[in-house]
């Protein structure tokens, strides 16, 4: 790593010392002429009638000083975002309108990203990616027709930079608190004779705010391509490693409350080792469960893009995009008073107890291809699009060293496991101009979902799953144009989802599909120096799956469809120059995120008071009605002052604030996270001397006030009591909090 750092530095001076101007102004309009047609049939424009916003890399690159995208992305209308570390950097996540990853569709350059199985999306696994895009569009609701898993709240999608007209080099350098630092070469030809090459490498690491929650996170990025007038061809291949040290326990509640008492119980009904009480009586906010020194995830992802867009004439256009996704990696666990029989149940000695380090590893490969072919006439634009991906994942176990006296296979699989998904998907899309003041969209997709996997479960029970879906997920919408400024817009969406990998494999009771009705409702208003939009939403789901409490056959928590639930609200934007100094840019959401009926679960254990052992384990299960979507809140506010007090010089205050979310769907007080208001700072300022083309300096200060908040938790309860008691049931709630004041600083050399 450091002779590949030492060779592109020196590329760095030889590209800036032969960078030259070449055909500027015309090779920018072919770039992003083409690049148009790229994903001209997935993204919405000014006139499409859905809720979005658009994100600039100008707009992304004063606070992209090493912490993860979602982060980044956390000041957009309806948008929550967590981290376990607590500081950004590691294993992050993003909700929009309520719903989590697993129902956020994201595309990178048209191509699906989301994890075939989970749905979830990983940026740990692509640390520094967005030194590498060029603009990124959140879609809230369906949205329009994409490729991959259904957008059931929101589409997240990527578009990596443009060709460089010109040659470039850049190094961005930024350190921090928790010994965070980023360090990353970028470097471009330009566009020479139409062919063009670019690269990127980055590290990043932090210690993180919790407990030994430290990251050393790698990625590269490298994109070489051909363009003239009509065609553009481009090889991208990009990557990461991520070594991370788990944090995804979370943090007792009284831990996190300083609550000595309340320590003292959980310990007392916990049983935890001498250690692990010590650990728990003296961590504080930053406690973390785990200690084992090597108790890291580690992944390792790599992504092969092609893609080629052709001009043929004026009305029609064209282009086809392939991708290969191979990523292999583990994470280690050290587990202690393990069961012999829970690795290897045929051993003699299977009731042995003994401590084990284990991996539990994931190997899988991602192949994809998408298409669209555009055609544009006068005020007529049809579209006709879609895509295959299959997926193979292998999913297995080992354990790398025992205690047992009984001698194992050390290094063999104890369980395996395989996944096999196939996606196609096509659409059909018309833009029409019906008047100079009225457009209309009609957008219809059919999807088609095969899933099997075949094994043993980590918990050695058997897999044996074969689904199939097929889905009819049509859209229409309208927006009508006052005059230059003003504009109303209305559409409606259907989407179906499949039940993920563990809904599947796990749940005794056969999950049903999902189905959202999406309902919008929107006004723009958009002058040189204000605008402001109003968005209404609702959002029917039939058979919804949520966690009810219910657990499967091994105690592990699973979900259950609801038969109706609904997400409704408002979204609120507004901006206003103010002065060429001063301008305020705000949103907020108000909403209600209800579900009609469901039944929770909470499993009663009863015991022999005299023996301790258990005489009855049975569920008692609670009708709940019209309650809270979990980790749905009611409001949420973000506010951005930006003051420009000298030229290239600006200041600004990032202002977040999010109602109180509950941990679990009995809108339970008790089992909630409490309300949060964070405010960061912005400081940026380039210049440009005459030995280089420009210097950027940025400050970034999180949680300016040092408020102590938690972003993200979970929580189950319990019943443990001796035989024939009326003991309330035990809750216990966990919560992920996030870092008090602390701050980035970085350098940029742009030559």
């Amino acid at each position: 790593m450091k002779n590949l750092f030492l060779f592109l530095t020196l590329l760095v001076l030889s590209v800036s010392a032969n960078a030259q101007q070449n055909q500027k102004t015309q090779d920018s309009t072919k770039t992003e002429k083409l690049d148009e047609v790229l994903l001209s049939a997935t993204r919405a424009k000014d006139k499409t009638p859905v809720a979005f916003t658009n994100i600039s890399k100008e707009e992304l690159e004063s606070i992209n000083l090493g912490q993860d995208l979602p982060i980044l992305l956390d000041q957009l209308p309806s948008v929550v975002t967590t981290s376990d570390a607590g500081a950004g950097v590691g294993y992050t996540g993003i909700r929009v309108r309520g719903t989590d990853a697993t129902r956020v569709n994201v595309t990178i350059n048209g191509i699906p990203y989301n994890d075939s199985e989970s749905q979830g999306t990983f940026w740990v696994n692509m640390p520094d990616f967005v030194s590498s895009v060029e603009d990124i569009q959140l879609q809230r609701g369906v949205g329009t027709s994409t490729n991959g898993s259904a957008a059931f709240g929101a589409s997240l999608n990527l578009k990596t930079l443009n060709p460089s007209t010109e040659g470039y080099a850049t190094t961005t350098n930024a350190v921090g608190s928790f010994g965070t630092r980023k360090h990353n070469i970028s470097i471009g030809s330009g566009i020479k004779n139409n062919f063009y090459a670019e690269g990127r490498l980055s590290n990043i690491q932090s210690d993180g705010y919790i407990d030994r929650a430290r990251a050393d996170l790698s990625s590269y990025y490298v994109e070489t391509g051909f363009l003239n007038e009509k065609t553009s061809v481009k090889a991208i291949v990009f990557g990461g490693k991520e070594e991370t040290y788990q944090s995804w326990y979370g943090t007792p509640e009284a831990v996190v409350n300083n609550d000595r008492a309340g320590i003292q119980a959980f310990i007392d009904r916990n049983f935890p080792s001498e250690a692990e009480a010590e650990n728990l009586l003296n961590s504080g906010r930053t406690y973390n469960y785990y200690t084992y020194k090597n108790e890291v995830d580690n992944y390792e992802q790599t992504h092969y893009q092609l893609h080629a867009s052709h001009q043929f004439n004026t009305n029609f256009s064209a282009n086809i995009s392939g991708n290969y996704t191979r990523g292999k990696g583990y994470f280690e666990q050290y587990k202690d008073g393990e069961e012999l029989g829970d690795y290897f149940p045929n051993n003699p000695n299977a009731s042995e107890e003994g401590d084990v380090i284990r991996r539990r590893w994931l190997d899988n490969d991602f192949i994809a291809l998408v298409y669209s072919l555009n055609y544009k006439k006068n005020d007529l634009s049809l579209y006709l699009g879609g895509g295959y991906n299959t997926y193979k994942g292998d999913h297995f176990g080992e354990v790398i060293w025992d205690s047992f006296s009984s001698e194992i296979p050390i290094n063999s699989n104890y369980y395996f496991s395989y996944g096999d998904k196939k996606d196609y998907n096509t659409y059909v899309k018309a833009e029409y101009n019906i008047s100079s003041n009225l457009f209309a969209l009609l957008d219809l997709q059919f999807r088609k979902v095969d899933y099997e996997s075949v094994g043993t479960s980590s918990d050695l029970l058997d897999i044996d799953v074969s689904e199939s879906y097929n889905f009819f997920n049509p859209k229409f919408g309208l927006t009508y144009k006052f005059d230059n400024y003003n504009s109303i817009y209305g559409s409606f969406a259907v989407a179906n989802r499949e039940p993920n990998r563990d809904d599947l494999t796990k749940n005794p009771i056969q999950p049903k599909p999902e189905r959202l009705h999406d309902f919008e409702f929107g006004y723009k208003l958009k002058t040189p120096n204000f605008y402001t939009t109003a968005n209404l939403y609702y959002m029917n789901y039939k058979d919804q799956l949520v966690l009810t409490g219910d657990l499967d056959d091994v105690g592990d928590p699973i979900r259950q469809n609801v038969e109706k639930s609904y997400r409704a609200g408002i979204e609120l934007q507004a901006g206003y120059k103010v002065s060429e100094q001063f301008r305020i840019d705000a949103n907020a959401t108000f909403s209600q995120n209800k579900i009609k009926a469901f039944d929770y679960v909470v499993y009663d254990t009863q015991y022999d008071p005299n023996t301790f052992d258990t005489v009855s384990y049975e569920p008692i299960v609670t009708e709940f009605e019209d309650t809270d979507i979990s980790f749905s809140p009611n409001v949420i506010f973000g506010n951005t002052l930006t003051f420009t007090p000298i030229k290239n010089g600006s200041i600004a205050l990032l202002s977040k604030y999010v109602g109180k979310q509950y941990l679990d769907n009995t809108s339970s007080n008790s089992k909630s996270i409490d309300a949060y208001f964070v405010n960061n700072l912005n400081v940026s300022y380039k210049f440009q001397p005459t030995w280089i083309k420009e210097i950027a300096l940025n400050l970034l200060v999180n949680n300016l006030f040092d408020s102590e908040y938690v972003s993200n938790g979970y929580t189950y309860s319990y019943y443990y009591r001796p035989e024939g008691s009326s003991d309330a049931p035990i809750t216990e709630n966990f919560y992920y909090p996030q870092a008090g004041t602390n701050f980035l600083v970085g350098l940029t050399l742009r030559f």
